[in-house]
């Protein structure tokens, strides 16, 4: 793992997936809070407006997702990710960075909580019913029904979901209405595991 330390509390990094393929990360904040790694929707995808508003409680890292790639390639990008984030990391995907997050969490790797937003609905139940840490599944309330419709089927398959709606919101939802959503949640998830 190489890092470069940049301006505002970010430090540039790569990290090797399993197949040998360099992933590129960002953390965000000063390394004292819990590791909290964000997905985006699609490679390229920009989650550094989100990044920012969470690093104030959290160590934020970001990272970019290769090209299209089977599901299993990708989760081997999560798995590195995850490692460079340090133990304890909890997931957060949106829209199909959701979807990733989710697969992540149900093939067993070493996550703490997953929040999604607007995850699709792939219908598969049995890959849902695998995921073990606790899940909250957040949808827009201003996003199409479809939209809304698979965020509750999503939240459904999970053995340990719950579903929230952002009054007002779309599929481009705004980073300073999510991210207390997110706190509440991560917080609440890290004392319900200090308390078991």
């Amino acid at each position: 793992m190489d890092e470069v330390k940049t301006a505002l509390s970010r430090v540039r990094g790569r990290v090797a997936s399993r197949d040998g393929t360099p992933i590129a990360y960002e953390r965000y904040g000063d390394g004292d809070g819990r590791p909290v790694v964000l997905v985006g929707g699609a490679p390229g995808g920009g989650e550094r407006a989100l990044a920012a508003l969470l690093a104030g409680r959290f160590t934020v890292v970001t990272y970019e997702r290769r090209g299209p790639a089977a599901v299993e390639r990708e989760i081997e990008d999560l798995a590195a990710v995850l490692e460079a984030a340090g133990p304890g990391a909890a997931v957060h995907g949106t829209g199909a960075g959701g979807a990733l997050a989710l697969a992540g969490a149900a093939a067993g790797l070493p996550v703490s909580a997953v929040s999604v937003y607007e995850p699709p609905c792939t219908g598969d139940e049995e890959s849902l019913g695998r995921v073990a840490p606790r899940v909250l599944v957040v949808d827009g309330g201003a996003s199409p029904v479809g939209t809304r419709d698979a965020a509750r089927a999503v939240t459904a398959a999970l053995p340990r979901a719950r579903h929230r709606t952002l009054t007002g919101q779309t599929e481009e939802v705004a980073p300073h209405v999510l991210a207390p959503v997110l706190v509440e949640f991560l917080c609440e998830d890290r004392e319900a595991a200090g308390a078991a």
